[in-house]
């Protein structure tokens, strides 16, 4: 990836094109990588967030950074929440959502990349997922709670999606507004806000 060592990034705002944008698989697990991945967690507390996509930050490649609480855990919990919530803050490289539970709930979510905008996204309560560490190890999991919906927010950032993109036409009127508000910010700022580590 050819990465150096950087204290600036640019926060991907909604609104333009960037967060649209399709991520490429990783397939290099180098120094750099490990490097990004300590910059993202950095970048996701600076903003106190559980999750961030590489994309976010101008980045395309499928890499993915979580900090979620043990707290979080569902009743009861999942293998993969009582295996991945302990190592918390991790990287989860190439992730991919291999099958979705069938039942579907609501939750308010909100996004770094659409700041102060919260709206109920429907979205299943359980997934099973297959990803890679950073050095290359290839993990599968089952989760839920906090873990799985965080994870599909994240792995729809790798796809050119915004949660904003998955509200029902009633839930999205209700902050039209704020999102009018968000995209003339925005554009002054070229859809970017500084970030410096």
């Amino acid at each position: 990836m050819a990465l150096k060592k950087r204290s600036n990034y640019a926060l991907q705002t909604y609104g333009g094109t960037n967060l649209k944008k399709i991520s490429e698989v990783v397939t290099v697990f180098d120094r750099d990588l490990l490097m990004l991945a300590d910059d993202m967690v950095k970048i996701m507390h600076k903003l106190n967030g559980i999750g961030l996509a590489a994309v976010q930050i101008g980045i395309y490649k499928r890499l993915i950074v979580l900090d979620i609480a043990q707290s979080s855990m569902g009743n009861p919990p999942t293998p993969g929440e009582l295996q991945l919530l302990p190592q918390m803050p991790m990287a989860l490289v190439n992730p991919e959502i291999v099958e979705y539970g069938s039942e579907i709930i609501p939750y308010d979510e909100g996004c770094l990349s659409v700041p102060e905008v919260y709206a109920q996204v429907m979205r299943p309560r359980t997934v099973k997922v297959k990803a890679q560490t950073l050095n290359g190890e290839t993990i599968e999991f089952e989760c839920g709670g906090l873990l799985a919906r965080c994870i599909q927010h994240e792995v729809d950032h790798l796809n050119g999606t915004v949660f904003v993109d998955r509200l029902t036409e009633e839930v999205k009127s209700l902050v039209r507004n704020e999102l009018s508000a968000l995209e003339r910010r925005g554009k002054r700022f070229d859809y970017q806000r500084n970030i410096r580590l």
